[in-house]
């Protein structure tokens, strides 16, 4: 028999745990790495519901395990972010934050609380299914070096192995009640760029006698763009932006340095890496053949995120079966980044969007934002989804 009736019938029926769940979690939100109570509210609601837990994994994150009937036939994961943001929230509304300049603007407690959700249906049904799910709960999503990174040296995908990860994210453009799927890639590669370009300063009426560092690194910012507009491959997204220009000269002065700093991101982690190469190459050559000197550095971000073809074949099918055809949606390329990307190149992974938008409740804004805010009713839909994800997962 299906399954479908009776993991929404207990989506239903802990929709109310859910959202309070989501609530106190957005009214208590921590920034990366600092998820101390974040950690034990979500370690000790699992033991509540009999779940095999283990607390302060990589120092905030979590591992609970559920197990079916032979358990160990197949094993899974799931996976939830637990971090805020630094944003001084502008919502008026009951769950509003607590901590002042710290909010939950990217949906963290939205996957935390839902995943909290799925956990207590799995739970009720684990007779119902062979194999164990692992439930991850990881920090620092928001801050490199990122905590998935940090989750899988502490060795999250290791004793039990998972061979597949499975990990959702909300969407604002996407209505609540709706699912957005894509296969391969997906998501960028992020890195920071910084850049220090040296000259020598003075007075700017007298341009020969200084060495101008503002002439130089407008030189490398537009000479950069070549690097993606004439050596990577027309077929691949890729961007090179920069959002930071400090000059602190005047009208009539001229310093002695430029600070520049921008942002790499790609789908390909080998032009990735010649990328960063050629860009270093140029800006110092630039430099040099202008009489100055540049300091170029690449702090490394997430890789680009590619979902496994067959897994999230099967899993927008089953979520075909869950929610309708007409609530499942295809997702274009994201040059946005994230740090589930790390789990997508060691073990096979989909990452999924949930809906959450209500445009009649005037819920739109996208994340980042200080007036982020969800349909609660996505609650229900995410964490019975992914309940019904991971059981036909195990059974696939």
């Amino acid at each position: 028999m299906s399954l479908v009736p009776r993991i929404k019938e207990l989506a239903a029926k802990f929709a109310g745990d859910t959202v309070n769940d989501r609530r106190y979690l957005h009214a208590n939100p921590e920034l990366s790495f600092e998820e101390f109570n974040t950690c034990r509210y979500v370690a000790d609601k699992l033991r509540s519901f009999g779940i095999e837990t283990q607390e302060g994994v990589a120092d905030t994150g979590v591992v609970g395990l559920i197990k079916g009937r032979n358990p160990d036939k197949k094993i899974i994961a799931l996976r939830a972010d637990m971090d805020a943001l630094p944003i001084i929230e502008a919502n008026d509304v009951p769950y509003k934050s607590k901590n002042e300049g710290v909010m939950h603007a990217c949906g963290h407690d939205v996957h935390t609380s839902s995943l909290l959700g799925s956990a207590r249906i799995l739970q009720e049904v684990r007779d119902s299914f062979e194999g164990t799910i692992k439930l991850v709960f990881q920090p620092g999503e928001e801050k490199i070096p990122g905590g998935a990174s940090l989750m899988i040296k502490a060795g999250v995908l290791q004793n039990p192995a998972p061979v597949n990860i499975i990990g959702q994210h909300v969407m604002p453009a996407i209505p609540a009640g709706k699912v957005g799927f894509r296969s391969g890639m997906y998501m960028a590669s992020a890195d920071e760029i910084y850049v220090t370009v040296k000259g020598k300063g003075g007075h700017a009426a007298m341009p020969d006698k200084n060495i101008d560092p503002i002439l130089i690194a407008s030189h490398i910012i537009i000479a950069l763009q070549q690097i993606v507009s004439r050596n990577c491959d027309p077929k691949l997204p890729c961007v090179l932006s920069f959002g930071k220009f400090i000059a602190n000269g005047a009208t009539n002065v001229v310093p002695n340095e430029v600070k520049i700093e921008g942002t790499f991101r790609t789908l390909d982690e080998k032009w990735r890496k010649d990328a960063h190469a050629k860009m270093k190459k140029m800006a110092e050559c630039i430099a040099e053949g202008m009489g100055g000197e540049c300091e170029f550095t690449v702090l490394n971000g997430y890789p680009y995120l590619r979902n496994e073809p067959e897994l999230t074949g099967r899993l927008k099918s089953f979520a075909t079966d869950f929610l309708g055809e007409e609530n499942v949606v295809d997702l274009d390329l994201w040059m946005a980044s994230e740090d589930f990307a790390y789990y997508t190149q060691q073990i096979d992974a989909c990452f999924y969007r949930l809906g959450v938008r209500n445009e009649a409740k005037g819920i739109i804004s996208g994340v980042h934002t200080p007036t982020f805010d969800i349909e609660e009713s996505a609650l229900e839909t995410g964490s019975g989804l992914m309940a019904w994800l991971a059981v036909n997962e195990l059974g696939s």
